[in-house]
């Protein structure tokens, strides 16, 4: 059978064999006619609590929160939907963007541009949020689990606060959206190295589909709740980054409505485990970079069998990336075993090892083939990864190799599909 795989901007065709294969995929419904239609709606009739324009009063400041680059959300139509309300309300000039970067980096001029649109650009100040620049940071305690709270001080002195995003499984908070806007959104890193340290990451329930009980979340909604949010408003997007629905209001019922829904359309029971896994990272934006792409193998984990072979189809247009300790800290370690060792033992969490934590955990149950045009073989290789070229005739072979009745289960959008055993 021919697939086709969430890849880049365009797709990647695979060529599997019929008789060993299951293809598992979101149930998405219909998207919205009209996606701003959608938005608008959601921001008159939320889910709980009064509509946005009754919560913004004339003199008033506001911060809006916006995922950063490497996030599918369509921000050129949910900003501007927020903003036509604002404006009706207070100057503009009060008004700022950020973007929750988390630990990430920046987005450029020609991103964000990209990413908004010319129009939101001249008309509101949009702020790339840094979590290593202390001077743009406030203290406001602790909460959770003993967290230290460092947030962006322009989100913090806001008198208005709104977060924006998309809901899908998330490998280790449960669900995307919602309160991880605030943190790891906009924290600082100390912050966010403590809501990532490797007892919150390794614990059973901080995984996809789960919010209560899982440390990783239950810390960033006490963090979200104790420092305030004004008004949410989430979306779901189908496998074309379309809008499917959208919900709006107080952020904790607001956000459990959404999820509600994500796990009707993208989490998918399944009977057995497979030999092999072929699962994408869900294409651009999500599958810029071998980071990212830990998502993808997550995703298929939990249905590969032991000592079974996950392969990623991830384009890695900007590499590992170059930026932060990832590709570094891959490479130091002589295996995936002695990597998880090690983060398990250490006692400061470091920068980017929650992402390497939950990749060593997937290596040591399968072994992982990567399949990119942003890193070469040999770079692949050196952090214990093996470069496929050929999907189909690796899979072909692998299957062949284990004999009859080997197994192969496909997710074409990669973690926008969980499948779960039941």
């Amino acid at each position: 059978m021919i697939v086709d795989l969430a890849y880049g901007r365009h797709g990647l065709s695979v060529e599997l064999p019929d008789d060993a294969t299951t293809v598992v995929a979101p149930r998405y419904p219909a998207p919205a006619a009209d996606g701003l239609v959608e938005v608008r709606r959601a921001l008159r009739e939320p889910v709980a609590g009064p509509p946005l324009a009754k919560r913004v009063h004339p003199g008033q400041t506001v911060a809006i929160a916006i995922c950063d680059g490497t996030r599918p959300q369509p921000r050129h139509i949910v900003v501007p939907a927020i903003l036509e309300v604002l404006a009706e309300i207070v100057d503009l000039d009060d008004v700022v963007v950020l973007v929750a970067t988390g630990t990430h980096r920046g987005n450029s001029d020609e991103e964000l541009e990209q990413m908004l649109g010319t129009e939101v650009l001249g008309s509101v100040s949009v702020v790339n949020h840094d979590a290593r620049d202390d001077a743009s940071l406030t203290n406001l305690g602790t909460a959770g689990d003993g967290v230290p709270i460092w947030l962006n001080s322009r989100w913090v002195e806001a008198d208005v606060r709104i977060t924006t995003g998309f809901v899908e499984p998330h490998f280790f908070a449960g669900f995307s959206g919602g309160p991880k806007l605030v943190a790891p959104g906009l924290a600082g890193l100390e912050t966010t190295l403590v809501l990532h340290d490797a007892s919150r990451i390794g614990h059973p329930q901080a995984t996809f589909g789960v919010i209560y009980g899982n440390p990783v979340h239950d810390d960033v909604r006490a963090i979200a709740a104790a420092t305030g949010v004004d008004f949410s408003c989430d979306v779901l997007l189908d496998g074309s980054h379309e809008i499917i629905c959208a919900f709006a209001g107080d952020l904790e019922p607001m956000h459990a409505a959404a999820c509600a829904a994500s796990r009707q359309y993208a989490m998918a029971p399944v009977d057995r485990r497979f030999d092999v896994v072929v699962t994408s990272n869900a294409g651009f934006p999500l599958d810029q970079n071998l980071y990212q792409s830990v998502k993808g193998m997550s995703a298929a984990a939990g249905v590969v069998e032991p000592g079974g072979l996950v392969v990623v189809a991830a384009e890695c247009s900007d590499g590992f990336p170059d930026h932060g300790p990832y590709r570094e800290l891959l490479r130091s370690s002589e295996s995936p075993q002695q990597m998880l060792a090690e983060i398990e033992a250490r006692e400061v969490t470091i920068a980017d090892q929650w992402q390497l934590q939950i990749q060593a955990k997937v290596q040591t149950q399968a072994r992982v083939g990567v399949h990119c045009a942003g890193i070469s073989a040999d770079d692949l290789r050196a952090g214990h990864l093996e470069a496929v070229d050929d999907i189909g005739g690796y899979v072909s072979d692998e299957l062949a190799r284990r004999g009859p009745g080997a197994s192969c289960c496909v997710l074409p959008e990669g973690p926008q599909t969980i499948p779960y055993l039941i």
